[in-house]
């Protein structure tokens, strides 16, 4: 199994002067827990190299066990330091694609026409594509092969407006995660803030928040192994 996970290249949050990037959990338990399952791991951001780490998400009240475990891992932060430029990468080469979220993808990925191309290609090919927390958000611009948006009908989640609104960056982000899929026309439903909501549909599979990428890891596996949907 070969996986590759796609990181935000983006620090600044919006006019703010502060900085975000990636949530540290949503990269460190998915990588766990693809290692655990034999999972060979290929990191990649748009800009390549080390990608931006939101420093919220590695203050004290945000670490994990598997957050601690990834700091001082060194084979996992060389990999970090050396993401491969995302326009690099071919979906032919993987057997899933998977998004940690943070902000960071909300300026970047979610308008990157090459992100958006290799989702499309990854799940008409019959891989499946996971994403946790804001990178739902990623989905924004990616469609079917009939133009119409990727994620109508489909049931997913993603961050919510209620989580949004808990950090108090509602009138900050570019777009709400929340909105943006319901909007799309897609079939959005979420649980209670901060508590664990992975969705699959098909070969597309969603996380509400950093609660959740584990277990949206472990749908991905599932689905690897079962081989598709």
């Amino acid at each position: 199994m070969k996986v590759l996970i796609v990181l935000t290249s983006h620090d600044e949050l919006g006019d703010t002067g502060q900085k975000t990037g990636f949530w540290l959990e949503e990269l460190a338990a998915p990588y766990y827990r693809l290692k655990e399952a034999g999972a060979q791991i290929v990191l990649a951001s748009p800009k390549g190299g080390q990608p931006p780490l939101d420093p919220k998400s590695n203050e004290v009240d945000f670490q994990t066990d598997d957050t601690r475990r990834f700091e001082a891992d060194p084979e996992a932060t060389e990999a970090l330091k050396n993401t491969v430029r995302l326009d690099s990468v071919s979906a032919d080469d993987f057997d899933a694609v998977f998004y940690p979220g943070g902000h960071g993808p909300l300026w970047d990925l979610a308008e990157d026409a090459v992100s958006a191309r290799l989702i499309e290609t990854t799940l008409r090919s019959g891989k499946p594509v996971g994403l946790v927390c804001h990178a739902p958000g990623v989905l924004r611009h990616t469609v079917n092969e009939d133009g119409t948006p990727l994620v109508r009908g489909r049931n997913v989640t993603g961050f919510a407006n209620s989580e949004e609104e808990a950090v108090q960056l509602t009138d900050v982000v570019p777009f709400l995660v929340e909105d943006e899929l319901i909007e799309l026309g897609g079939v959005y439903s979420k649980t209670d803030d901060w508590q664990p909501y992975v969705l699959t549909d098909g070969l597309l599979i969603t996380g509400q928040n950093p609660a959740s990428s584990a277990p949206a890891a472990d749908a991905l596996i599932e689905l690897v192994t079962k081989g598709g949907a």
